[in-house]
């Protein structure tokens, strides 16, 4: 099973709403599709590590503190394909900054475009930028690429401590 990360920026620039730091995939799984940064771990990589690395090489944020927010499975087809460790963070320096992988933007929580995303975004994510936690199994079937796949069934759990 491929063990990957994704970490969730978020901001209050003073206004009465948080904005999150998206971004919109240039290549690879996803492609074209919204997400926050991340990615698969590398050997010897704990996830913390892997979101603080996948942040800055994507967007150029230095990520200092994470909170774990959610454990996400993937099962492709009945077989496990994706573990993914959720993290938020308001700790980070720099600003966000284009990659061949990633264009980064700061969106509104109340307008993250969900119809843009993977079809399991919109059950699980508002939650974890509202502050709780999650652990979730999401379903596709279909075959491979999985953002090809077809979601058919999920279950999540909330207030899960890590």
């Amino acid at each position: 099973m491929i063990e990957a990360t994704l970490c969730f920026p978020l901001r209050n620039d003073g206004g009465d709403a948080d904005e999150v730091l998206l971004i919109e995939k240039r290549r690879g799984l996803g492609e074209g599709w919204y997400n926050g940064p991340g990615g698969k771990l590398e050997a010897g990589e704990t996830p913390r590590e892997c979101a603080v690395r996948e942040t800055r090489e994507e967007v150029g944020l230095e990520v200092t503190t994470l909170e774990k927010a959610g454990e996400l499975t993937f099962l492709l087809d009945g077989e496990g394909h994706t573990r993914c460790h959720v993290y938020r963070t308001r700790s980070f320096a720099g600003e966000p900054t284009a990659s061949e992988e990633a264009y980064p933007e700061w969106v509104p929580v109340d307008d993250v475009p969900y119809d843009r995303m993977w079809d399991d975004d919109h059950l699980w994510l508002p939650g974890v930028l509202e502050g709780e936690t999650v652990a979730g199994e999401f379903r596709f079937e279909g075959g491979e690429p999985l953002d090809e796949a077809d979601f058919v069934d999920h279950d999540l759990e909330w207030d899960v401590s890590f």
